[in-house]
C-alpha cells in the first residue's frame, strides 16, 4: 500500500512537471529576448552574453530566442501527430476489433505490410517523395504509426466484447454505437492512454530526427532538430550550436519517457 502510494505521489509530481513542460513550451516565446529569425551579420558565432544568454548561430540569430520558439514548434508537432495518429488508429482498431472476417483480414494484413518496413526509413522514403516539410512528415509519420494503435485497440476490444457486460448492454437493447461508445472504450481506454504517453518521447526523437535530415520543419523556422542540423558545421568552433537545443531534447524526452513509464506503472492493471 505504501509502496502505490509513493508510486502515485512521484506520478503527480512528474505529471505536473510535464505539464509545466508543455505550458512553458506554449508562451515560451513570449520571454524570448530576441527576434528568432532577425540576423546580423555583425554577430556572427557570438558566445553567451548579456545580450544573447546562449549566444548566436551562424547567420547571428539568438540562440535563446530560437530555442524557445523552437520548443512550441518541436512539442506542438509532437503532440497534433501523436493526437491524430491515436484517433486514427483506434477508429481502424475498434472497427477490425468489432467486425468479424474479412474486414478485420484486411486491416490486419495492411498493419503486417506497413510494419514490414522500418519505420523511419519507410518515413524518409515517403518524405523524400513528397518533399520536405511539416505537412508531409506528419503524413509519412501517420502512415506508420497508426499500426501501433489500431493493433492494440483490435487485441483490447476482441477482450472485452464478449465479457458479461457487454451482453448485458446488448440485452439492454444497446446498439453498437452506444456499445462502443458506453462500454467498450471506457474498458480500453487505459492501456492506449499509457502507450500514449509512452510514445511522446519517441515521436519528438524522431520528428527532431527528420528535421535533422533536413526532411522535416524547413529552416528558418526554429525546430531543435534543425538547429542540431544547421549547426553540426560549427561543432568545434561554435559548440553551443549543438549543446543548447540538443540538450532541450534531451530533457524533454527524459521528461516524457519517466512519465509515459510511471503511467504504465498507474494505469495498466498489470503493472500494479
Amino acid at each position: 500500500m505504501i509502496k502505490k502510494k509513493h508510486k502515485r505521489i512521484s506520478f503527480v509530481i512528474v505529471l505536473s512537471i510535464a505539464i509545466l513542460t508543455i505550458l512553458f513550451a506554449i508562451i515560451a516565446p513570449l520571454f524570448a529576448p530576441n527576434d528568432p529569425l532577425a540576423t546580423d551579420f555583425l554577430s556572427i558565432l557570438q558566445e553567451p552574453s548579456d545580450e544573447y544568454p546562449l549566444g548566436t548561430d551562424q547567420v547571428g540569430r539568438c540562440i535563446y530566442s530560437r530555442i524557445l520558439h523552437g520548443g512550441k514548434v518541436s512539442l506542438g508537432m509532437t503532440f497534433l501527430l501523436l493526437i491524430l495518429i491515436f484517433i486514427l488508429g483506434v477508429i481502424i482498431g475498434i472497427a477490425a476489433g468489432m467486425a468479424d472476417g474479412i474486414i478485420d483480414t484486411i486491416i490486419m494484413r495492411i498493419s503486417d505490410i506497413v510494419l514490414s518496413f522500418p519505420g523511419i526509413v519507410f518515413a524518409i522514403a515517403i518524405v523524400g517523395i513528397l518533399g520536405p516539410g511539416m505537412l508531409n512528415t506528419i503524413v509519412a509519420l501517420s502512415v506508420i504509426w497508426w499500426t501501433k494503435y489500431a493493433r492494440l485497440t483490435r487485441i483490447l476490444v476482441i477482450e472485452v466484447k464478449n465479457r458479461e457486460y457487454i451482453n448485458a448492454g446488448i440485452i439492454a437493447g444497446a446498439g453498437k454505437f452506444k456499445l462502443i461508445t458506453h462500454y467498450i472504450i471506457p474498458n480500453i481506454i487505459s492501456p492506449l492512454v499509457v502507450q500514449l504517453a509512452l510514445d511522446i518521447g519517441g515521436m519528438l526523437l524522431t520528428l527532431s530526427g527528420l528535421s535533422f535530415l533536413g526532411l522535416g520543419v524547413q529552416p528558418p523556422t526554429p525546430e531543435w532538430g534543425n538547429m542540431l542540423s544547421e549547426g553540426r558545421a560549427y561543432l568545434q568552433t561554435a559548440p553551443w550550436l549543438l549543446i543548447y537545443p540538443g540538450l532541450a531534447i534531451f530533457i524533454v524526452v527524459a521528461i516524457f519517457n519517466i512519465l509515459g513509464d510511471m503511467a504504465r506503472d498507474i494505469l495498466d492493471p498489470k503493472h500494479l
